[in-house]
């Protein structure tokens, strides 16, 4: 994972839907810190394009703000001012093909004629990406005559199979898949590139890394937060196609896979496909069995929903990876709204010992041995086992041997899209979505969602917001004789 300033020519940063809350609130700041850290490539250039009519100064005026919001303590007014220089505007539509005639020519005058990087980051509504990646190809904006040129796509990437695969081939026509990069922001969290050390450079986890010793993975993304005025998107989205198909098999694909032979982009992304290709989609009549549903009370009355909706707010899912390593080893994945608190972990859950000799003899998996990576917002590791409790007979208790980042490094965690828009005007797709990562990811989610709509089951059950969702979830592992690891973390 290259993060080397000198690795990358002078770069041009083209960011389409510029006037969003995106590029204000995470785009705009992370780039700002990559500069005052001083890991941009000399020369950096950011470029807006979006239809509202700002001038250059006008659109760095309202960026000097919320980046001194976003940046707080970090933001100084000096380096601000020398990396805003490199900033400016391009008002333009991307449904307008003239818009790209003038932006191509606006970009050549603010470039000059050194050759030099371009990334376009579509920071817009997905309606907009097949146009625009369309126009870059018409106005001949992909060519790499002078200098690479790159596209990050924002998610959602498709609404299913069959539009990603449409979506793919567009994108295609244009670019090369080398050229093409699919962010997904959680992979640019700092103990999710950890878990990557975490496994592949400790010597200690590999040998129990597996069938034998796990009992079974359990990976939650929960939100604190309701739809709030997200009703429009969500409501025609659902928990699935919002949270399943992209944050959660990520990581699953992470904690799955088999270690690459090298940490590069296509070595990395290779054994992440070979998890999600021996997930077996389930049959129709597996679903209702597999799978958990609910929907917070209140949603309906959220702004811009159906109040005939059936969406989704909360899903657990149980999968299978049917390969040697993980045969018989099933992986929990759990995301919902309006839930006790905003945390995503992954739980690693160790077989319990084959005879317990102290105490009445009775364990349970809940009290066997446990890995927990919080992921965010309380970056760390905990790993739990069993401790005798002082001063009495042979008493045990789980206790934990705990790592956090904020206790052992100094300063803030890098944002998760400092770390992505270096890789991606370095090159270094390693943390990005490949083409047929993205399509057998929606080939795992399609037939849940289908078999969902075409038989109601299993059916939509209510909980209260500020849980961990319905009952129903907690019933469904426990006639698993397994328990959710429903614990909020420390911060």
């Amino acid at each position: 994972m290259s993060s080397n300033n000198h690795a990358a020519a002078p770069t041009t940063i083209v960011i389409f839907g510029a006037s969003g809350d995106l590029t204000s609130r995470k785009l705009i700041p992370a780039l700002y810190s990559l500069h005052r850290k001083q890991r941009l490539p000399e020369g950096t250039k950011v470029v807006g394009v979006s239809r509202t009519p700002y001038t250059h100064d006008a659109w760095r005026n309202e960026l000097a703000e919320s980046t001194a919001k976003a940046a707080g303590e970090a933001f100084a007014p000096k380096s601000w001012a020398d990396f805003a220089h490199g900033i400016f505007y391009a008002p333009g539509d991307i449904t307008d093909a003239e818009s790209f005639t003038h932006l191509h020519q606006s970009l050549a005058e603010i470039e000059g004629e050194t050759a030099r990087g371009r990334v376009y980051y579509l920071s817009t509504a997905p309606r907009f990406y097949e146009p625009a990646i369309r126009a870059l190809g018409q106005h001949g904006m992909a060519d790499e005559s002078h200098g690479t040129r790159r596209i990050v796509i924002e998610k959602p990437f498709g609404t299913n199979q069959e539009t990603a695969h449409r979506l793919n081939d567009i994108v295609h026509h244009v670019f090369h898949e080398r050229q093409v990069f699919r962010i997904d922001h959680y992979l640019g969290k700092e103990t999710v590139q950890n878990l990557f050390v975490f496994r592949f450079a400790n010597t200690i986890f590999e040998p129990i890394w597996n069938r034998n010793y796990i009992d079974h993975v359990q990976i939650t993304v929960a939100e604190e937060v309701d739809v709030g005025h997200r009703g429009d998107y969500y409501d025609t989205a659902g928990v699935l196609r919002d949270m399943f198909q992209n944050h959660l098999l990520q990581l699953l694909t992470i904690a799955a896979m088999e270690p690459p032979v090298r940490f590069e982009a296509d070595a990395v992304r290779n054994e992440k496909v070979k998890v999600l290709r021996a997930i077996q989609p389930m049959a129709a009549e597996q679903v209702a069995a597999s799978s958990v549903r609910g929907r917070y009370r209140g949603y309906l009355e959220a702004k811009h929903v159906s109040p005939t909706s059936h969406t989704a707010t909360f899903a657990s899912l149980r999968l299978d990876v049917d390969n040697w390593r993980w045969q018989g080893v099933p992986f929990y994945l759990r995301s919902g709204k309006a839930m006790s608190c905003r945390t995503t972990q992954i739980v690693v859950q160790f077989r319990e010992p084959p005879h317990m000799m102290f105490g009445d003899g009775r364990t349970s998996h809940c009290d066997a041995n446990r890995l927990v990576i919080q992921v965010q917002p309380a970056e760390g590791i905990q790993l739990q086992l069993q401790t005798k409790v002082p001063d009495s007979a042979m008493q045990l208790r789980l206790t934990d041997l705990d790592f956090r980042f904020r206790g052992r490094f100094t300063g803030e965690l890098p944002e998760a899209y400092e770390r992505l828009l270096l890789d991606a005007i370095v090159g270094d797709a390693s943390l990005f979505a490949r083409a047929d990562e993205v399509e057998l990811a929606w080939g795992i989610i399609d037939p849940i969602l289908a078999a969902w709509e075409a038989t109601g089951e299993p059916p939509l059950a209510e909980y209260e917001p500020g849980v961990w969702g319905p009952h129903e979830s907690t019933d469904w592992m426990q006639l698993q004789g397994r328990c959710w690891f429903d614990n909020c973390p420390v911060l």
